[in-house]
């Protein structure tokens, strides 16, 4: 099985292409900064890498969305496959690629959490206001215990 969910925000806007043709499909490619969970690698200079970045194509409808409502720093969790290929560049060497083929993609934080851009994902609206307790915990209103699935 080939399976891929990645995390993270884009490095720069999608570069979204189209095919030759009558039926002319749209491509676009983007970057993901992927945070890892544990710093692995240190270069020598005190700087740990802490994540990873990951090359991604999307295709038609997948691409559109792309070109239409991703920029630069927009936190999207994406679904799809690894591929690998390689070419001869201009200089005669072979050079190999990876990169992952889109088939799903979401965002992964709302507009709000977006323009504070503080990493985490904003809170549900509730149609109650929530009152903090002030121990970090929600206060349940009263009289709410009949629609509680548990007891």
């Amino acid at each position: 099985m080939n399976k891929v969910i990645l995390m993270g925000r884009l490095t720069r806007d999608p570069e979204v292409r189209y095919s030759q043709g009558e039926n002319a499909l749209a491509i676009a490619r983007y970057t993901l900064a992927v945070d890892r969970r544990f710093a692995r690698r240190n270069d020598g200079s005190g700087n740990e890498q802490t994540a990873d970045f990951i090359n991604c194509v999307a295709f038609g409808r997948n691409a559109e969305f792309a070109e239409k409502y991703l920029r630069q720093g927009t936190k999207i969790l994406a679904c799809g496959r690894i591929q690998t290929g390689s070419y001869t560049n201009k200089d005669g060497q072979r050079v190999y690629t990876t990169e992952v083929v889109v088939e799903e993609q979401e965002f992964a934080e709302s507009k709000a959490a977006a323009g504070n851009n503080d990493g985490g994902f904003a809170p549900a609206r509730t149609s109650a206001p929530a009152m903090d307790a002030g121990d970090g915990f929600m206060n349940i209103p009263e009289g709410i215990d009949e629609e509680l699935p548990f007891n």
